[in-house]
């Protein structure tokens, strides 16, 4: 069985063009000598199974003859470093990603994204596990995902782990250094992991995809050299030059202070993909206009959050605007709104931005963050308050910002018994699981009858609500006659 299993892998390999037909023979050996084998005898008119399965199959050889612990982590370590045998060398996948830019970057990306996915770098069969749907708010249709793709670390593994010596290289989840690597239980599998060299700004970045991707095609930017994230005037003209070498795509970066940042800020990187989030769909409400920027179009943005959006056909004029912006921003104070730039000598603004392209212009979104805390809010005045911890309780990132709702997979069982119980009429408060939901559950009923037929919809619509109250609560200047009044006395500051 296990030779029909290699057969299996090396098929699949050749069917999706990891290798080529005549490297048949080679790749069977490889995979003998990974699974410590010696010999093989090629089987004949083998039916293929998803790759997950004949994947789940090696395992199952590997964990019986004591090639690997029966961990969910060592069964990721395992399985990455076969796919890592079958997947071209970094050299290869850079001339096929170069020879196909010749011809489009849409080309180089569409090979890159599906090499990626073939190699089990993007574990696809785990992605789809995830819930998505879309929940119509007075900001548009915003994306709502309940995130089951990555496995959560299993107990083995952490008291392994526990146990393990601690390691440096790589420095960490983001470093080029991680292309090829087997992985170790606190490090995962990056095996299968291949990097495309790009130039942003005069300096050397590689372009991946996210193992997880939240959304068509999610892209990470990360800095050669293992440097802190930075929000000035140079990252601006990171993403504008990656707009500008990939136009279908957008790119991103996370605020570079914690609570706000969202991310790893250890490590200076961005993110993009080829995706429409509610933001870049959202109008200008109110225009704006700077001193000096008569060829930059600039306006306050219909969303949740405080944003500039800034439009124009030279990057250079948009980037030099934006620090403009940022300069004034990092400095800005306005006690009626809570708005404090520092306190103790501590930082509190800054900014998260995101470029794309449309058609000839270029286009900058600037993201007013503050990462200020209070006795009242602990966790961040502008970060998600305690009432809405039941839905929403980590940090709004990048993502988040654009539109994008990131949810803990409780959520998952925790929905689905709340519409149980409010399809029985249970009382909430009883039941430990769903006792946090129950002032929002009560206020719903108060506007809901919940049948079995409705109860799901309403639910999933309701969390997208909460959300965009997320992103309110995330809002410098709130959209309410206060909060417009404050935002145009900070754009009138800017001189």
């Amino acid at each position: 069985m296990i030779d029909v299993s290699i057969e299996k892998l090396v098929n699949y390999a050749i069917a999706k063009g990891l290798v080529e037909e005549c490297d048949r023979v080679w790749a069977e050996n490889t995979l003998l000598a990974a699974l410590h084998l010696e010999s093989f005898a090629r089987p004949e008119n083998v039916e293929d199974s998803p790759l997950e399965d004949t994947l789940a199959e090696l395992i199952a050889y590997g964990v019986e003859h004591g090639l690997l612990e029966d961990s969910i982590t060592e069964r990721d370590l395992f399985d990455s470093r076969l796919m890592g045998l079958l997947t071209p060398r970094p050299s290869d996948v850079v001339r096929s990603f170069r020879e196909n830019y010749k011809e489009s970057p849409r080309k180089a990306t569409d090979y890159y994204y599906a090499l990626s996915r073939a190699s089990d770098y993007i574990r696809a069969y785990r992605v789809v596990k995830d819930l998505k749907w879309k929940s119509k708010t007075e900001y548009g249709e915003l994306d709502i995902t309940i995130n089951l793709s990555k496995p959560e670390k299993d107990p083995k593994a952490i008291a392994a782990a526990g146990r393990a010596k601690a390691a440096g290289y790589p420095k960490c989840l983001l470093c080029r250094e991680a292309e090829g690597y087997a992985g170790r239980l606190d490090y995962p599998g990056r095996a299968n992991h291949r990097l495309i060299p790009i130039v942003l700004n005069g300096e050397d970045f590689f372009l991946q995809y996210s193992p997880y991707v939240y959304y068509n095609e999610h892209c990470i930017v990360l800095n050669s050299r293992h440097v802190p994230m930075k929000i000035n005037r140079a990252a601006f003209c990171k993403l504008l030059d990656f707009v500008e070498l990939f136009p279908h795509y957008f790119l991103g970066s996370n605020a570079d202070l914690p609570i706000v940042g969202g991310s790893i800020l250890s490590h200076d990187h961005f993110q993009g993909g080829h995706y429409d989030f509610a933001m870049a769909k959202a109008p200008v409400e109110t225009e704006l206009s700077f001193p000096g920027f008569a060829d930059v179009k600039a306006g306050i943005v219909k969303w949740p959050m405080s944003v500039i959006r800034l439009r124009g056909e030279d990057k250079h004029r948009i980037a030099e605007l934006a620090d403009k912006i940022l300069t004034a921003w990092r400095a800005y104070s306005d006690p009626a709104v809570t708005v404090y730039a520092e306190t103790d000598g501590e930082p509190h603004n800054t900014i998260t931005p995101i470029a794309r392209r449309r058609s000839a212009d270029f286009e900058m979104d600037l993201v007013l963050r503050n990462n200020l805390t209070t006795e009242e809010y602990p966790l961040g005045l502008f970060h998600p308050h305690q009432e809405l911890h039941h839905i929403k309780k980590e940090n709004i990132g990048l993502i988040e910002v654009m539109g994008l709702a990131v949810l803990p997979p409780r959520l998952k069982t925790e929905l689905k018994e709340l519409e149980e119980t409010l399809i029985a009429g249970g009382d909430l408060r009883k039941t430990p699981t769903l006792a946090s939901h129950a002032p929002w559950a009560e206020e719903l009923k108060t506007r809901y009858d919940f049948t079995p037929e409705n109860t799901a919809d309403i639910l999933r619509q309701e969390v997208g609500v909460v959300f965009s109250k997320v992103l309110e609560h995330a809002g410098v200047f709130k959209r309410d006659e206060a909060g417009r009044t404050a935002f145009l006395r900070f754009a009138e500051s800017i001189k």
